[in-house]
């Protein structure tokens, strides 16, 4: 059973053109918002996060050579690139791509849909 965690005190509606970065989960659109992905319904807002699987694994790839931004660059709050809740930690999006940093490289999680 998967937990359903609810965003408190959301005032923000969540839609198309709603001005917040649109991606394609499970069957339906979430939007990125303050480091955060909402499904908005039933009254409500869901928080969710990429799960870890094979086509988005948490794994350290430090062979990776960073597409979208220099070598020097380091994610972070405030990089630049929106964070994406990704298991239990935080991914950076990178030209369609959740990047993580790690030991001085950047790790290559998967791609994910933008909707």
């Amino acid at each position: 059973m998967k937990m359903h965690i609810t965003h408190a005190a959301h005032v923000h509606t969540h839609g198309p053109g709603c001005g917040h970065t649109a991606i394609a989960h499970e069957g339906h659109t979430d939007y990125l918002h303050n480091g955060c992905l909402h499904f908005a319904h039933d009254g409500h807002t869901d928080e969710h996060a990429i799960a870890v699987s094979s086509a988005n694994p948490a794994a350290c790839t430090p062979a990776h050579a960073c597409a979208g931004h220099d070598a020097a660059h380091a994610h972070g709050p405030g990089c630049g690139h929106e964070p994406v809740p990704h298991g239990d930690h935080i991914d950076y999006l990178v030209d369609g791509h959740l990047h993580a940093p790690c030991d001085g490289h950047c790790d290559d999680h998967g791609a994910i849909a933008l909707a």
